[in-house]
């Protein structure tokens, strides 16, 4: 593929020969696709320095981030998952803020709130932003919090922005709800509703690690010194540029086609009571996109959405209690679609 610095016009935009990428730069970033790739790449080799194995897990992590879009992980206690989006964040320059989500959290813990302050004009109220005010926002074991207070971080998710005390804040950009939950020891949860997981781009499941894998976690952080130190290797302004490049990558019509008759067939399957909305059709375009992006492509394959549909399709369904009864998940029924 050729050097895109070549593409740039005298106005700072790229222009490209059909078929190819485009993508708008700023003035004073001059940065080729192989560039941004590379950069990509190095993510995942600096999140690895932390996190052995999970190798998918990171990749759905980061594909989730060229997205611009909120996921969701869910394992067993113990596995790395605060580990794994500290690590990103650092690797990726961005401001990390933690959320640990209790019964007793209120919506103003995560927005923020009006506190009195002295001013030259006497006292005023000011408002105290809260954690939600950074890139990355891990929002540990989101389902012990209230109804109430997870619904505090639907406007953010959706809208990226924040209304308190009649007042509409912006959040910075990029912004990311990366949230975690347990699915043993429901004692005291409240289950998401699905207005709620919808906004997930995805739902990744963390599973244990192999025996090798556990045997150099445990060499590394049982007998080892401190935690690796992870480099930055994507700035925030390179970052905003390949979720740009991202959504221009090319899909063929017949993949496109494709994918949302995959989408569509949730709809109709006698094993689904309720199938995934059109918003499923394209966060999975999205995710087979940057997929394509993260292992150096710049065109979608069937294999990229075929990787991509069990973590963005997993969670927008809900079975058949007959599908239940006979012991069948999401993921297999997304399974027995892809091979129809």
């Amino acid at each position: 593929m050729s050097d895109k610095r070549d593409w740039l016009g005298d106005d700072g935009q790229q222009t490209a020969a059909e078929g190819d990428i485009a993508v708008e730069t700023d003035d004073d970033l001059d940065l080729s696709i192989e560039d941004l790739q590379a950069s990509v790449a190095a993510v995942k080799d600096e999140v690895g320095k932390r996190i052995i194995g999970q190798h998918d897990v990171v990749e759905r992590l980061l594909v989730c981030v060229l997205c611009d879009g909120n996921a969701l992980l869910e394992s067993n206690p113990g596995l790395g998952k605060t580990t794994l989006v500290r690590a990103l964040s650092d690797a990726t320059d961005l401001q990390f803020s933690r959320v640990q989500n209790t019964p007793d959290l209120m919506p103003s813990d995560i927005t923020g709130t009006e506190i009195i302050r002295e001013t030259p004009d006497g006292r005023d109220f000011v408002f105290e932003r809260g954690p939600i005010f950074a890139n990355v926002v891990l929002a540990d074991e989101i389902n012990r919090a209230t109804p109430k207070t997870q619904a505090a971080l639907l406007e953010a998710m959706q809208e990226k922005q924040v209304t308190a005390a009649g007042e509409t804040y912006e959040l910075p950009d990029p912004f990311f709800v990366l949230a975690t939950q347990n699915p043993i020891d429901q004692g005291g949860t409240y289950p998401l509703p699905e207005a709620q997981t919808d906004r997930f781009l995805m739902k990744i499941l963390v599973d244990y690690p192999e025996f090798d894998e556990e045997r150099s976690i445990v060499k590394q952080y049982a007998e080892g010194g401190a935690s690796p130190e992870v480099e930055r290797v994507l700035p925030r302004t390179h970052l905003l540029a390949a979720q740009r490049l991202v959504r221009q990558v090319p899909i063929s019509d017949d993949i496109r086609d494709r994918t949302i008759e995959l989408v569509r067939k949730t709809r109709e399957d006698e094993q689904v009571e309720f199938g995934a909305s059109p918003r499923a059709s394209m966060a999975l375009v999205l995710a087979a996109k940057a997929r394509a992006f993260v292992h150096g492509r710049t065109h979608v394959s069937w294999e990229d959405v075929v990787e991509m549909a069990p973590p963005v399709i997993r969670h927008r369904i809900i079975l058949d209690f007959r599908a239940e009864r006979e012991g069948l998940d999401p993921d297999d029924v997304i399974a027995r679609l892809l091979n129809e």
